[in-house]
């Protein structure tokens, strides 16, 4: 067979899919292809599905605490297979219905394995082991990526786990070690913990979290060790023995060596970009450090060829490749007026208990970057609807440019933050002061009462505190 498009999307994630629905919104006739499953890791093992688990933790999790609302759990318990089901079938959910809007939208989906054979044509190994020639004017790389193992940390799916292998866990451990703090890390450690897990996290640098602001690091830290996690800061894992059903991990710390035995271990702290196979260096796209360089529209530098998502690098975010893919899209069709994606106003969002949320520069980068600041911050305990969700632990934080009124960076941690960071972003990206953040009246009674008196806090205003 042999196919002309106007746009072939190879890939498709959160990035591939949502570029492919959105040129063929605007008239062209589109392609998407993935050689595993609509939606990408994000979907299938990533976002979604671990969000399920969690949601899982977290019942479990008020339920152990329900006499304290007046209520009454016996004999609580979970079932691990129930759990990893549901995550499942959420996941397939959803992966059905990308297929249904590619459908509705008109947009061809291959199942297949694309190769680019030059510029503007590729050959595509479908699952019959078949292959397809496509041509079209542009293509948009969307191939996502994957966690990278290093040689002394390898997998195995049994002892060793990828984040893949802890979304089915093939056992309830006992005691967990989780490699790296990072988001990944931090929500499967958070997941196990609160089943009864004894989890262990190792953090090569001095504090969890480390992209977050140095405050809401170390509030985090504070929690995750009342909740009764072992964290190892300044630390590495330089070794895994691994025995019948259990591995023993020699920790390096401050130059001293531990060993510590666990039922199972997840690693997660590189991430690499799908850039093998592609055929990329025969066109001339190119990579750094397992990555595709682009300018801030995607485009590679070659004529046709365009990269979004996580292919192209950090923050690997499904938020930012979904916003990417509709500004190339939109760029190849000719759209006026089209603004670059301001990577500063990508919120990132860590689904552990206490949840954790920002949007722009922490404390000590705006500091560097030479701002003179006002900060502010605002404790959840002072709040009366957090107190009533029995939700007192937590901190919102807010920085603002003290000669502008300019908001640099919020920053939280506490129940449901991820779903009040984007107060914050859509105030950044319309460039809003401390002037214009005051005079909104906030509803009460509510959790994002907090944004408002973090942000009087910057100016010595705040009411409750």
């Amino acid at each position: 067979m042999s196919k002309t498009f106007d746009l072939i999307v190879i890939g498709g994630g959160p990035g591939g899919y949502v570029a492919a629905i959105r040129a063929a919104q605007l008239g062209m006739n589109v392609a998407c292809i993935e050689r595993e499953n609509l939606g990408g890791i994000c979907l299938n093992w990533g976002c979604i599905p671990t969000k399920a688990l969690l949601r899982s933790a977290e019942m479990y999790h008020n339920a152990k605490h329900a006499a304290d609302f007046g209520l009454k759990v016996d004999n609580l318990s979970f079932d691990l297979d129930a759990i990893v089901k549901r995550s499942r079938g959420v996941a397939a959910q959803m992966n059905g219905g990308i297929g249904i809007l590619l459908k509705k939208n008109k947009v061809t989906h291959i199942e297949g394995e694309a190769t680019i054979q030059g510029k503007g044509k590729l050959a595509v190994k479908g699952k019959d082991s078949k292959t397809s020639q496509l041509t079209a004017k542009d293509i948009i790389i969307a191939t996502g990526a994957r966690a990278r193992e290093l040689p002394h940390l390898k997998a195995d799916g049994k002892l060793v786990w990828t984040y893949r292998h802890a979304l089915t866990p093939n056992v309830m451990p006992k005691k967990l070690l989780v490699i790296g703090s990072g988001a990944i890390g931090i929500e499967f450690a958070s997941f196990f913990n609160t089943l009864g897990a004894d989890v262990t996290v190792v953090e090569m640098m001095d504090r969890v979290l480390p992209v977050e602001d140095a405050d809401i690091s170390k509030f985090a830290a504070k929690s995750f060790k009342k909740q009764g996690m072992t964290l190892k800061l300044n630390a590495s894992v330089i070794e895994l023995k691994k025995g019948k059903d259990s591995v023993t991990c020699v920790v390096e710390q401050k130059g001293k060596k531990e060993e510590i035995t666990v039922d199972r271990v997840i690693v997660a702290i590189v991430i690499a970009g799908n850039v093998e196979n592609l055929g990329l260096e025969g066109v001339g796209i190119k990579t750094d450090r397992g990555h595709i360089v682009t300018d801030e529209w995607g485009f590679t530098g070659v004529q046709g060829m365009w990269a979004i998502g996580d292919v192209t690098g950090a923050p690997w975010l499904a938020h930012k490749a979904s916003h990417e893919g509709v500004i190339v899209a939109e760029k190849i069709a000719g759209v006026k007026g089209l603004h670059p994606i301001d990577k500063g106003n990508i919120a990132g969002c860590t689904y552990c208990m206490p949840q954790v949320a920002s949007v722009g520069l922490t404390e000590a980068k705006a500091k560097e970057q030479g701002y003179d600041i006002n900060v502010g911050s605002f404790p959840f305990m002072a709040n009366g609807k957090a107190v009533a969700l029995g939700e007192p632990e937590g901190l919102v934080k807010t920085i603002f440019d003290k000669k502008t009124g300019e908001l640099l960076g919020a920053h939280m941690i506490g129940a449901e933050v991820t779903e009040m960071i984007q107060g914050y972003v859509v105030g950044r990206a319309l460039e809003t002061t401390e002037a214009e953040l005051m005079h909104t009246i906030f509803p009460h009674p509510t959790l994002s009462e907090m944004m408002h008196e973090s942000v009087l806090a910057a100016y010595g205003k705040a009411i409750h505190i």
